[in-house]
């Protein structure tokens, strides 16, 4: 019979064989997430870019289109999954109170935990309407005689002249030499503005637009080690180029990033031996367990450089290990948290 009115499990972690109840649980498994951070720089030559220099006397106009794809940086996560090749199955067995707290994915999250009580959260089926933060794009009031102008240097000079046409009106309001000024502070601060739109969209035409967005690219990684070594290591290779962003190794522009993963598994150390103590003396283990973790050490170099070294713990290169039943007797049952991402202890109390 079970001893559980306060068992919270998943469904499918009741199981019966043989006319004898358990429950089952699963130890974790990691998965690593490697997400690349990188940024996308455009250069887009305007349609006057011909006449830049001898129209607005500019001579820095982008002469020609142009995208760069520059890394930055790399992160390491880590994403929890069930293992579902590691079972663990506790019987009802005398002295041991089935008080398990297992999530639905089936993963162990504690023993004897206090029950949880959720909150009733009222939901109404309207969503928040937010205020929309886009602002509307005003056309740029193109002169007619840009509009009319039957060649592109002839559309070319008429932009020039709107340009120093804006910075001359612009040049009177900051002088205080305009018959109808703005009335405040706040209305010249908007003519102001406004004037520096139209101008920036008029130079655009001879500048070219630059751009620059920042991208990412996640790689997932799930660390496995033969069941004979105890020390193995994984390397993965991608290839990046400041021409075409994330490639394959058929470019020759493009350079590699070097991903190593040493793999450490969990050793577990048997005690030494006091004098001739007999193993009958040894304590009494449960069914129950909990993951010792390995670790995974990672590197990642791109260019004769480092993105990131870090060491995470890998659930899949753990031990199991078994709580001693000493630990369940007495009056008072110890209160006991798991880590569902590694399967480790967390906390003991009573």
């Amino acid at each position: 019979m079970l001893i559980g009115a306060m068992t919270i499990c998943a469904v499918r972690a009741q199981v019966v064989e043989q006319g004898e109840p358990a429950l089952v649980y699963y130890s974790p498994k990691t998965s690593l997430v490697l997400e690349f951070k990188y940024t996308v720089e455009t250069e887009e030559p305007g349609i006057f870019a011909a006449y830049a220099e001898s129209m607005i006397g500019a001579k820095n106009a982008i002469k020609e289109t142009k995208t760069t794809y520059t890394l930055k940086n790399a992160l390491v996560r880590t994403s929890t999954q069930t293992d579902y090749a590691r079972p663990h199955k506790v019987t009802a067995e005398a002295g041991f109170p089935l008080l398990l707290t297992i999530s639905e994915k089936g993963l162990l999250k504690g023993y004897n935990l206090p029950r949880e009580e959720k909150d009733n959260i009222y939901s109404s089926n309207k969503k928040d309407e937010k205020p929309c933060s886009k602002k509307a794009l005003k056309a740029v009031p193109f002169p007619e005689e840009v509009l009319k102008a039957s060649t592109p240097s002839a559309q070319a000079a008429a932009a020039a002249k709107q340009i120093f046409h804006i910075r001359e009106t612009r040049m009177y309001l900051l002088n205080g030499e305009v018959e109808h000024a703005p009335a405040d502070g706040e209305a010249m601060r908007l003519v102001l503005e406004e004037l520096n739109k139209q101008e920036k969209a008029l130079t655009d035409l001879f500048l070219g637009k630059r751009s620059k967005r920042f991208e990412s690219k996640r790689v997932r990684l799930t660390p496995e080690m033969a069941a004979q070594t105890n020390t193995k290591t994984q390397k993965s290779v991608y290839y990046f180029s400041e021409e075409n962003g994330f490639t394959d190794a058929e470019n020759i522009d493009a350079d590699t990033i070097g991903v190593t993963m040493v793999l450490n598994r969990a050793i577990l150390t048997e005690p030494a031996e006091n004098g001739k103590k007999s193993k009958k003396h040894a304590p009494q283990l449960s069914q129950l367990t909990y993951n010792l973790p390995g670790n995974a050490c990672i590197q990642v170099n791109y260019k004769n450089r480092s993105l990131t070294e870090r060491t995470v713990p890998v659930a899949q290169l753990g031990a199991d290990v078994p709580l001693s039943k000493d630990l369940f007797s007495g009056n008072d049952l110890p209160v006991i948290v798991f880590s569902e991402k590694t399967g480790n202890i967390v906390s003991i109390s009573k």
